[in-house]
């Protein structure tokens, strides 16, 4: 079984591309009613007629009073006042930001942050992406859980307090086929309330056949929205093909995901350019897939397999007020804070606008348990080689899980910056005078747990209009 048909698959393995110009273009934004009758599910359309350009010189041109006012304005911000608060004069009034940020917050979310752990189901991949630890070339020991081998990571994590577990895996249909992830996420959701997943793009019967199995959140970053940096870093295999990426949110909503996830890898392109593209798709998602809670991640990348190193550069201050410009503008929208940020990064910010952050997690299949230690295999170029001695003698269960430290041979995707375990994070995130969260969704209750009315799957949140 294949994640998607073998036709649609093979078509955009050999170079089946959608219209795919080198750089945005600029012009005049299509009236809602045009864009309904044309496709009122297609944002890749919308984007390509997306001024980003016209917004990008906007925020180098805005003065403090511009910023000001963009702050003091009540209600709805648009396009153009979250550009202000991004700008290089925007940096003078972070602080400004910051208190505002953190109010709005609590106003929306009440004084709660939500904990979650990636578990890694493999590491098998056929893309070619120069910033992935995982990337297909990259020569590295690799595995692919078995689903008993997952629940064994399941019960390590639910163990350590996780009700809300994120399954990602690489994109390849040999390891990580149809029924497997189908099995993976009804046994994962037999032991926790909350399952999300981040997987190579599918269509919709496929994803609608994980949201049956027991999922209810998908989370897919388009890593670089502009196309240029993205056909540089993507050299092979079916993620080259930006347009299916980036429509993809949509695809999940229509197949029933009531969560969706979307964010940028800032160091591909420039800052401001990714924070403009992300903030104009939160929003459209918000507007046209209103039905489900969008959340919105800023990962930076982080040192792994390959040695890439970044091509751009997102310091911690501009992190900060990339952040608290994003609450601002979508009021509603969970923003996600991960381990690839240190732990004084994350316990400095974790108070101004974050809902969803992730705790002593592992990047790597069996990092919890140790579990597939014994069958992992080395490859070249994509090519399997034996394991040879590179495969650990120690049994599975000697290692102590959320411990920060390596319990398995299996390469991960990128290092963490903060190792701390699940309840150290717990512990931090209470002394800041919020209440940690494990369970993130109590259907039984019909809400999430802890979160105002309009931050809920299924209530219409405030998202402004792209077009202003």
């Amino acid at each position: 079984m294949w994640p998607v048909s073998r036709r649609s698959w093979s078509r955009r393995w050999h170079g089946w591309v959608t219209k795919d110009p080198a750089t945005s273009v600029g012009g005049r934004v299509e009236t809602r009613k045009e864009s309904q009758l044309a496709d009122p599910m297609n944002f890749s359309d919308e984007y390509d007629r997306l001024p980003i350009r016209e917004w990008l010189d906007a925020s180098h041109s805005a003065t403090t009073a511009d910023v000001r006012s963009a702050l003091g304005r009540g209600g709805t911000m648009g396009i153009l006042d979250f550009a202000r608060l991004i700008s290089p004069a925007g940096a003078g009034e972070i602080e400004a930001m910051a208190r505002r940020s953190s109010a709005l917050t609590r106003q929306r979310f009440g004084r709660v942050i939500r904990l979650f752990a990636p578990l890694y189901l493999s590491n098998e991949c056929i893309n070619n992406c120069s910033y992935c630890g995982f990337s297909r070339d990259n020569a590295i020991l690799r595995v692919t859980l078995s689903v008993e081998e997952v629940v064994r990571e399941t019960r390590a994590l639910k163990d350590a307090g996780f009700r809300n577990v994120l399954l990602v895996a690489g994109e390849h249909p040999r390891f990580v086929s149809d029924g497997y992830l189908q099995e993976c996420v009804r046994a994962v959701a037999a032991l926790v309330p909350g399952v999300s997943i981040e997987v190579g793009p599918m269509e919709v019967p496929e994803y609608r056949s994980v949201v049956e199995a027991g999922a209810e959140g998908l989370v897919v970053y388009q890593e670089t929205y502009d196309r240029a940096v993205y056909q540089t870093v993507h050299t092979l295999g079916p993620k080259k093909d930006f347009a299916w990426r980036l429509a993809t949110p949509e695809r999940g909503y229509e197949a029933g995901f009531r969560r969706l996830g979307i964010g940028a890898l800032f160091g591909l392109a420039d800052w401001r350019w990714e924070a403009l593209s992300v903030a104009a798709h939160a929003a459209w998602l918000m507007r046209r897939c209103w039905k489900a809670q969008v959340t919105l991640s800023l990962p930076r990348l982080r040192p792994c397999a390959g040695e890439f190193q970044p091509l751009t550069h997102l310091g911690d201050r501009e992190w900060v007020q990339l952040m608290c410009a994003l609450r601002l503008f979508l009021p509603d929208a969970g923003l996600v804070l991960s381990t690839r940020e240190p732990a004084s990064m994350r316990d400095g910010v974790m108070p101004l606008g974050i809902t969803l952050v992730s705790a002593g997690s592992h990047t790597e299949p069996g990092g919890y348990t140790g579990a597939g230690r014994d069958k992992v295999h080395y490859t070249r170029r994509g090519r399997i080689e034996s394991a040879g001695e590179w495969v650990g003698t120690a049994a599975e269960g000697a290692a102590k899980p959320m411990s920060g430290g390596k319990v398995t041979t299996a390469a991960g995707q990128f290092d963490i910056a903060d190792d701390r375990s699940p309840r150290e994070v717990a512990r931090v995130i209470a002394s800041l005078g919020f209440e940690p969260v494990w369970k993130d969704w109590d259907e039984a209750l019909g809400g999430g747990a802890g979160g105002a009315g309009a931050s809920q799957p299924g209530v219409q949140a405030t998202a402004p209009d792209i077009q202003t």
